[in-house]
């Protein structure tokens, strides 16, 4: 891992998924596959609940770059891919619990699909109820079935993506920048829900590496 960081970075939801780490992906990548799989080998192995919570709030501690300058250029439908993915969308949940609830809440309203219940929220979904779920996905990851959390995952950015395009279209009327704003976040989810997916059938079919 990298060296520690006194103050994780900040990542907000407009700049999600944009982080680019490391300077040159072909150098990584045999080092982020190999973490990948021994960070989740750990927690899988233990039984202690304390090894999973410093496995869950690493990021809390240490910052986001720790992980990025490994996992972050890893291919989309990878282990390190995936587990980047999981991590980037805890952080940016956790860095606006208020706005992420909102979303949450929104893109729940909109939907016609089954997101709400594969992502597990409980209704209503508040700002510590927001916080609460991101932890389990990620705990899930470690101590349940990978592609169930990568599934819940998923399911997760896709409502915040309904909520950012349900959003941008009260906005365009008025503030055509903000709707634009919007309108790139819910791609940018939407792009990281179809790769989460992707992922749990790679991890299905044990083909995710």
């Amino acid at each position: 891992m990298a060296a520690e960081f006194s103050k994780p970075t900040h990542y907000w939801g407009d700049k999600f998924d944009s982080f680019e780490g490391g300077v040159d992906p072909a150098s990584i990548l045999r080092t982020a596959r190999e973490t990948a799989h021994a960070l989740l080998e750990r927690g899988r192995a233990s039984d202690d609940p304390d090894v999973i919570e410093r496995l869950v709030t690493y990021t809390d501690e240490h910052g986001i770059d720790a992980i990025a300058e490994l996992w972050a250029r890893s291919s989309a439908r990878s282990l390190p891919g995936a587990l980047w993915r999981i991590y980037l969308l805890r952080l940016v949940i956790r860095q606006d619990r208020e706005g992420t609830a909102f979303l949450f809440q929104r893109g729940a309203e909109r939907l016609s699909s089954i997101d709400t219940v594969i992502a597990g929220a409980p209704s209503p979904t508040g700002p510590d109820e927001i916080i609460e779920l991101a932890d389990r996905i990620l705990r899930g990851a470690f101590t349940g079935d990978f592609a169930i959390a990568l599934d819940r995952a998923a399911s997760f950015a896709r409502i915040l993506a309904a909520g950012c395009t349900s959003l941008a279209d009260d906005a365009d009327p008025v503030d055509a920048a903000r709707a634009t704003e919007l309108t790139l976040r819910a791609s940018r989810y939407a792009l990281t829900a179809d790769e989460l997916t992707a992922c749990a059938r790679l991890h299905r079919a044990d083909s995710l590496d």
